[in-house]
C-alpha cells in the first residue's frame, strides 16, 4: 500500500476544489450542483479533489434505489488527482470519504456516479471501491467534429481553438457558430448543424449503498457485460481484459486494506455542506 496509508482526506471550499478540479479533470470542468469537496492531502498539499452534489435530473435516478427520500442520495460527478499521489490512491481517497459522509451525513443512504468510457475510462476505481454496475448505454451526451468536443448537459464546446471553431462552423455560418462558441445553445439541434457527430464509446451507471438495508431497483449487470458489451476503456482509449482484470485485483485488494485504515480528517462538519434542499 506504501505512502497511499499517509494520505489526508478532509472537506475543502469549493473555491480550493473548483480550481484543482479545472486544471486536472480530463473535461476542464466543474459541476454547478457539486456541494460538498473533498481534498485528498499528502505531504501537506493538495494532490486530489472528490466532488459530490446533486444528480442534474434526480427525478430520473432517485427510483433507482429505494426507499430513498430526495435528500438520502448524492452523485460523485467530480474525481479529479495529479501524478503526485502513488499507486492506489483513487479507491482509498473514495473509501475514505464515503465512511465521512456515513458517519457526518447519516442520512444520505446511496451515491450515484458515471463513468465516461468516450473519454475516461469504464470505472475500474468504482468497481474497486464497491459499487455496482447498473447501465452500460452507448454515449448520446459527448459529440464531436474536428477535436471539437460538446455535452448535452453542457451544450457549449470544452475543447479546441478559436480558429479550429471557426473552420468548422464556417460551413454554416461563421457569425452563428461565434455565437455559438460564446453563449453556448439552448439544444443539441444547433450543433447537429454545424456537424457534429457522438463520439465512439459508452457511458457506465455504477451505484454505492451505503445503507444496505435499501434495495436497487434496477437491474445490476455483471462487470463481464462490458467487454461484452466492447465497452472497456482507460483514458479514452480500448483497455484488454488481461490489462482490466489485473487492475481490478490490485484495487480491489486496496479497497479491502483501505476499509480497515484510518488517515482521515473530520474537522469540517459536513451537514454544514449538505443542503436538504438537495
Amino acid at each position: 500500500m506504501g505512502r497511499a496509508k499517509e494520505i489526508i482526506v478532509k472537506v475543502i471550499p469549493s473555491k480550493l476544489a473548483n480550481e484543482f478540479v479545472k486544471k486536472h479533470h480530463y473535461s476542464g470542468k466543474v459541476v454547478n450542483n457539486s456541494n460538498l469537496h473533498f481534498g485528498c492531502f499528502l505531504d501537506n498539499q493538495l494532490h486530489g479533489v472528490l466532488s459530490y452534489g446533486s444528480p442534474l435530473d434526480k427525478r430520473k435516478v432517485l427510483p433507482s434505489v429505494q426507499p430513498s427520500l430526495w435528500n438520502e442520495m448524492l452523485e460523485l460527478n467530480r474525481m479529479a488527482f495529479d501524478e503526485y499521489l502513488p499507486k492506489y490512491s483513487e479507491s482509498r481517497c473514495i473509501a475514505i470519504s464515503i465512511r465521512l459522509i456515513k458517519k457526518n451525513a447519516p442520512h444520505i443512504k446511496w451515491i450515484l456516479s458515471f463513468s465516461d468510457g468516450t473519454q475516461c475510462g469504464d470505472g475500474t476505481i468504482y468497481r474497486a471501491s464497491g459499487f455496482v454496475l447498473t447501465s452500460i448505454k452507448k454515449n448520446d451526451q459527448v459529440w464531436e467534429i474536428e477535436g471539437m468536443k460538446v455535452t448535452d448537459t453542457s451544450i457549449r464546446p470544452n475543447t479546441g481553438s478559436l480558429k479550429t471553431f471557426n473552420k468548422v462552423v464556417s460551413r454554416v455560418s461563421v457569425k452563428k457558430g461565434i455565437n455559438i462558441l460564446n453563449n453556448g445553445a439552448s439544444s443539441m439541434s444547433k450543433f447537429k448543424e454545424l456537424g457534429y457527430k457522438p463520439l465512439q464509446g459508452f457511458q457506465l451507471r455504477y451505484i454505492y449503498l451505503i445503507d444496505k438495508t435499501c434495495k436497487i431497483t434496477v437491474p445490476i449487470l455483471p462487470f463481464s457485460m462490458i467487454d461484452k458489451m466492447g465497452a472497456g476503456m482507460y483514458k479514452g482509449e480500448k483497455i484488454t481484459i488481461a490489462e482490466r482484470q489485473h487492475a481490478a485485483v490490485a484495487h480491489t485488494g486496496e479497497q479491502m486494506a483501505s476499509s480497515h485504515e484510518g488517515a482521515f480528517d473530520s474537522t469540517l462538519p459536513l451537514n454544514s455542506r449538505l443542503n436538504l434542499e438537495l
